[in-house]
């Protein structure tokens, strides 16, 4: 190995990066979960969806603008550190750990589920063991692996989508015989377009955030690529028309084909459609489908997480023993205990998946919102410095600034505070304060301290977040 600082690699090229931005938020909550916010919300989920994604793509933009003034891999976590301070790095970059490697943990015991109900003769167990060191192989042989493997994975999905959209498209224009699409004025009239209100979507857009989270993954990967400026200007551009295409015109499709109330076609929407066309084995296709899309999740998690580890403990705030890099590039030890504490949440998950394992998920439900938050924050702070300092450095910039960043942040600590007054997410809503809480503490009560020492040594280095 070499020396704990030697840096990580830049061999992902321009293809894997677009992907991985991609990819990053096709999953199983698009395949499944649509069906779910068409169920409760009826056609007006389209809204909830158009509100969910504009966030997103606001979110991403100040994110890209951030980036490419300083790609990073501890991405957000590394901006709230230089603009808010060292306790709002340490907090965003704990918090995101904990949210993917309970993501990661929930995609083990899926997947693990999946493949026992194709081959009864393997056991839920053993199976979650078995795809984590898989993806952890991929993970630890170099970056560039990740990438390709990411690459492909996403692929598929992007094919599963891009075919979903042509064949809806097909049908609406009544091209598929057998095969009657509801019109956009006779799906918009009357009480039709909102047969549940208008509460179910603004509650769905709560839901939405989350499942859609994932395209920030693209500005930590962009930091290993071998031109990340450009890298990281092409992912945040491509984030705009994706989410509209992928998610805005799947749900589209989605309420135009499958007729009003049917509920036993929404629990696999996207299979439903297949089906309905005539194509056969479409239900056992789509499973293969998000199958591999909560491999990929289970991948990029396994990567995100032992960047932002790889990061935290740059600055100080992880064991040292977290910077250690191989030869290939790889923070070996940041990936190793992502793996072992994904095998913990997933033994709690097989001893107690009531109680213990609700718990652990509740406290990390709200994590996106409150990194979605500290994004918008430090992009305020860094905008106004680069402004004065070294305006020809903002490449990317955002819109409408400040006012849309600040309304950006009203928007998100009001969706957050929403939780607290909805019966199923005001467990979520106080778990999740409660650990955000206990985190800043625990900065203060030992980190804090060692920062204290640490400045009043002659010539310390506070914060070396590029040793690289």
């Amino acid at each position: 190995m070499e020396n704990p600082h030697g840096g990580l690699q830049h061999s992902l090229k321009t293809r894997h990066v677009t992907m991985i931005s991609i990819g990053g938020v096709i999953g199983a909550g698009l395949f499944v979960g649509s069906g779910t916010m068409i169920n409760s919300s009826g056609p007006g989920a389209i809204v909830s969806y158009i509100i969910a994604c504009l966030m997103v793509v606001l979110i991403m933009r100040m994110l890209g603008e951030m980036a490419v003034v300083n790609p990073d891999s501890g991405s957000f976590s590394t901006y709230a550190h230089q603009a808010v301070g060292p306790w709002a790095g340490f907090t965003i970059g704990w918090l995101y750990w904990f949210n993917w490697t309970i993501i990661v943990t929930i995609e083990t015991v899926l997947l693990g589920t999946m493949l026992h109900n194709w081959v009864p003769s393997i056991p839920i167990w053993l199976a979650s063991v078995c795809f984590p060191i898989i993806m952890a192989i991929s993970n630890a042989f170099s970056v560039k692996v990740y990438g390709e493997f990411e690459y492909w994975l996403a692929f598929i999905k992007v094919a599963a989508i891009v075919i979903f959209l042509g064949l809806g498209a097909a049908i609406i224009m009544g091209l598929v015989p057998g095969v009657k699409a509801q019109g956009l004025s006779e799906m918009m009239a009357g009480a039709d377009f909102f047969p549940h209100g208008f509460t179910p979507v603004l509650l769905g857009v709560i839901f939405i955030t989350f499942s859609i989270s994932g395209s920030e993954v693209a500005a930590i990967a962009a930091g290993e690529s071998t031109n990340p400026e450009k890298n990281i200007i092409r992912a945040i551009n491509s984030v705009v028309w994706r989410l509209m295409l992928f998610f805005i015109g799947s749900v589209l499709i989605l309420v135009m084909v499958i007729p009003q109330g049917a509920k036993k076609l929404l629990e696999t929407p996207f299979a439903s459609v297949f089906d309905m066309a005539g194509l056969p084995a479409a239900g056992q296709i789509m499973n293969i489908i998000i199958f591999i899309s909560m491999l990929s999740v289970l991948n990029s998690g396994l990567y995100t997480g032992s960047r932002m580890l790889y990061s935290l403990g740059l600055k100080g705030d992880a064991p040292k023993f977290t910077t250690i890099v191989t030869k290939r590039g790889v923070p070996i030890w940041a990936l190793f205990i992502c793996v072992v504490f994904t095998y913990v949440f997933t033994l709690f998950k097989f001893i107690s998946p009531n109680t213990l394992f609700v718990f652990l998920a509740d406290s990390s439900g709200g994590v996106t919102l409150i990194m979605y938050v500290f994004i918008a924050i430090s992009h305020v702070r860094m905008r106004i410095k680069a402004e004065k300092e070294n305006p020809g450095s903002l490449k990317v910039k955002m819109w409408l600034f400040p006012y849309l960043t600040y309304a950006t942040i009203l928007v998100l600590i009001t969706i957050y505070s929403a939780q607290a007054f909805i019966g199923s997410m005001r467990s979520q809503f106080f778990l999740t304060s409660i650990l955000t809480v206990m985190i800043i503490g625990s900065y203060f009560l030992f980190y804090h301290k060692k920062e204290k020492v640490s400045s009043s040594l002659p010539n310390a280095k506070l914060s070396k977040i590029h040793p690289e």
